[in-house]
């Protein structure tokens, strides 16, 4: 099984717009907190999300969220 990449400490808190996303869940995209198919390889995929109206969120950038997109928190916890 292929290991999450830590991308960052802290969750990315972007605003989008309403339409389609890709949230890197392996933490190796350049693009973080977007995918931009560097998990190509590996056995993790993408998180695919909607947004319906222009929101903040906080997306997950330790990859290790159990509410994938979105940070739990498990960032604090990490060794």
């Amino acid at each position: 099984m292929t290991e999450r990449v830590i991308a960052d400490r802290k969750p990315c808190v972007v605003k989008l717009a309403p339409g389609n996303y890709a949230w890197c869940a392996c933490g190796r995209s350049a693009k973080q907190p977007f995918c931009d198919g560097s998990h190509a390889g590996t056995d993790i995929a993408p998180v695919r999300f909607a947004v319906e109206e222009e929101t903040t969120i906080a997306l997950c950038a330790c990859k290790h969220t159990k509410r994938e997109p979105r940070c739990d928190g498990t960032h604090s916890s990490l060794p």
